[in-house]
């Protein structure tokens, strides 16, 4: 990862196609005029991936600001790389086709970037992974993966799937760096994304943090946001607000250094703030 990438980069999945590595994340933000503002804002500031999911409510409005924006900046489709994910209740082969097309309906695309499992529930996401597979092999989206799978879930997925899977969407901080997780992906070809990079902003005050961000004239939450990227590990920042989108966006002109990516690599505490992808109840 170097200083020379910009906001529309993009990494390779093991199946070819180019995702970036930057993206704007839409979780717990409503349906409404504020949502459809913010994809539009993003993509107007330069930002090609939106990512969203059955369970956020948020399909709808993530499509309405997609359809203006891309006719308000001159762009097609085929510029944006649009992720969704199959929630709990749908995991099952005839469920998750199912769910797969009320995402489409919802987001009025005729296809997705990328379709996740959300979570490991046990028992269910196989028969899943077997209709995301099939959504892959008809060409109805064009990539497929995972949300919070630990490595034994991926040992166990893979052990009878066709297909690996191509993206693995976890929690992924400077308290929770996932050493063991970014080793196995990076063995298996399977890139690893953030989401709640900032820890919902609990780390938006750390003193090691701050002291970093000074020394390169930053915020905090773009030092954090850097460190993702120069692990190599795709993030998509969740934000309303058009400045913090274009802040977020500002990754692209300093580099951390390799004694700053380790006092950063220092913070893990394994802490959480959202659910034990081993032991979570919904």
């Amino acid at each position: 990862m170097t200083q020379q990438l910009h906001l529309q980069s993009t990494t390779e999945l093991s199946n070819g196609v180019r995702m970036p590595w930057l993206g704007l994340g839409v979780f717990q933000v409503e349906e409404g005029a504020e949502l459809v503002e913010a994809v539009k804002a993003a993509i107007r500031f330069g930002y090609r991936s939106v990512d969203t999911a059955a369970i956020y409510g948020n399909e709808s409005g993530v499509g309405q600001g997609i359809r203006e924006a891309l006719s308000e900046n001159g762009l097609s489709r085929e510029d944006l790389f649009v992720t969704s994910k199959v929630w709990n209740a749908d995991l099952g082969y005839e469920s998750t086709l199912a769910a797969y097309e009320t995402s489409l309906r919802k987001l009025g695309l005729d296809y997705l970037d990328l379709y996740l499992i959300h979570w490991p529930v046990a028992g269910k996401y196989k028969d899943a992974w077997r209709a995301l597979e099939k959504l892959y092999k008809e060409g109805r989206v064009r990539a497929i993966g995972v949300s919070n799978f630990q490595v034994h879930h991926l040992e166990d997925l893979m052990a009878g799937a066709e297909a690996k899977p191509m993206v693995n969407q976890v929690e992924f901080h400077p308290l929770l760096s996932q050493k063991e997780l970014r080793r196995y992906a990076a063995e298996q070809g399977i890139q690893l994304e953030a989401w709640s990079p900032l820890m919902q902003g609990r780390l938006l005050d750390h003193p090691v943090l701050k002291e970093i961000a000074a020394r390169h004239g930053k915020s905090i939450a773009q030092v954090i946001l850097r460190w993702d990227l120069q692990h190599g590990v795709v993030t998509i920042p969740k934000s309303t607000k058009e400045s913090r989108i274009a802040e977020n966006g500002s990754l692209f002109d300093f580099e951390l250094s390799a004694g700053e990516m380790a006092e950063i690599d220092g913070l893990n505490r394994d802490e959480r703030v959202g659910p034990d992808p081993d032991n979570f109840d919904f």
